[in-house]
């Protein structure tokens, strides 16, 4: 049942793109200014929402993992961190692509663009650690403080524009300084719906992998103990 729930809301996400993206390349209107390649926009902005929400996830799933020690928090934890570093590093792919064609250099060492390099390296940071250290209760403990720690760099990043105002980086549409047609703005949260969708997918089935793995090392701790 459960398998099947999965497979049909990956079907929705897919369909949902599908739609999205026949609108996006061919309905709407380039920008005025900077053509068709702002129409990346309508992923770079919303892996970056996605990847911010997952990010939250595992550091609320950390901490409630150091007050019960729980390792299904520490599961959700590592989980929401892998899939939220995916879409970071989408968000950062595109935003290459879009700083390629408007800047002539696909990286610059922006304030955002170097906090959010930073972000990905922390928590790329994170699974390794969790590679490093054997044991599950000491591996699940320095993860969740690592992972908190990490998190501090997600404000870092989401109002590194008002902090640092001489930078390349566009002013955010969303709250404050630029401006998109409605247009614009109902397909920016358009995407995001299949992107979320296929957010919840991932997570619901790097969790599985993640319980089967636990059983799987505590048989192989209980053959090693006869």
């Amino acid at each position: 049942m459960r398998e099947r729930i999965l497979i049909l809301l990956a079907g929705i996400a897919a369909g949902l793109l599908a739609h999205n993206l026949f609108i996006i390349l061919l309905q709407l209107p380039d920008e005025r200014l900077q053509g068709a390649v702002f129409r990346v926009i309508f992923f770079h902005v919303p892996d970056a929402w996605t990847a911010f929400l997952l990010f939250f996830a595992a550091m609320v799933a950390s901490i409630l993992y150091l007050a019960t020690g729980n390792l299904r928090y520490d599961a959700f934890a590592v989980a929401s961190t892998e899939v939220g570093l995916a879409f970071a590093l989408a968000n950062l792919v595109t935003g290459m692509i879009w700083g390629a064609n408007i800047w002539g250099t696909p990286w610059t060492w922006d304030a955002r663009l170097t906090s959010m390099l930073i972000g990905c390296l922390l928590y790329a940071g994170y699974l390794m650690l969790r590679h490093a250290v054997e044991d599950p209760t000491e591996r699940a403990k320095n993860a969740a403080v690592l992972s908190i720690i990490a998190f501090a760099d997600v404000p870092i990043i989401f109002f590194s524009i008002r902090w640092w105002r001489r930078m390349l980086h566009p002013e955010p549409v969303v709250w404050g300084g630029g401006f998109m047609s409605p247009d614009y703005w109902r397909m920016l949260f358009l995407n995001w719906a299949p992107l979320l969708l296929l957010a919840a997918v991932l997570l619901a089935i790097r969790m599985r992998q993640e319980e089967q793995q636990r059983e799987l090392e505590a048989l192989r701790r209980r053959a090693h103990a006869l």
